[in-house]
């Protein structure tokens, strides 16, 4: 008779160790779950972040490229040449024609 209360008595040991590995398995996965969860949301508003910086450095690069262009125009270099420099245009005689 003792062997039967044995054998009883493991195999109710089984089955709740058998149980509670699988509430560790199942909690595990919604540990998991939420985890992947948040990392997607945390992902998302770093792209929508990174869009905002996006838009904003496409606004500097066209007020950048204006600016460039201004300070390019040959009038500009010509009013600096004369103002600053003290530059003048050649006469005819002192240009030189390079065939």
């Amino acid at each position: 008779m003792g062997k039967r209360k044995k054998s009883k008595k493991s195999a109710q040991t089984k089955g709740t160790w058998a149980g509670i590995i699988l509430l560790l398995v199942l909690i595990g996965e919604l540990f998991f779950f939420t985890w992947c969860r948040i990392q997607c949301r945390v992902t998302g508003y770093e792209i929508s972040q990174e869009k905002v910086d996006h838009e904003k450095n496409i606004a500097l690069q066209k007020k950048l490229k204006v600016e460039l262009a201004r300070l390019k125009s040959p009038e500009r270099i010509v009013k600096i040449a004369r103002a600053e420099l003290g530059l003048t245009m050649p006469n005819p005689k002192q240009m030189v024609t390079i065939p």
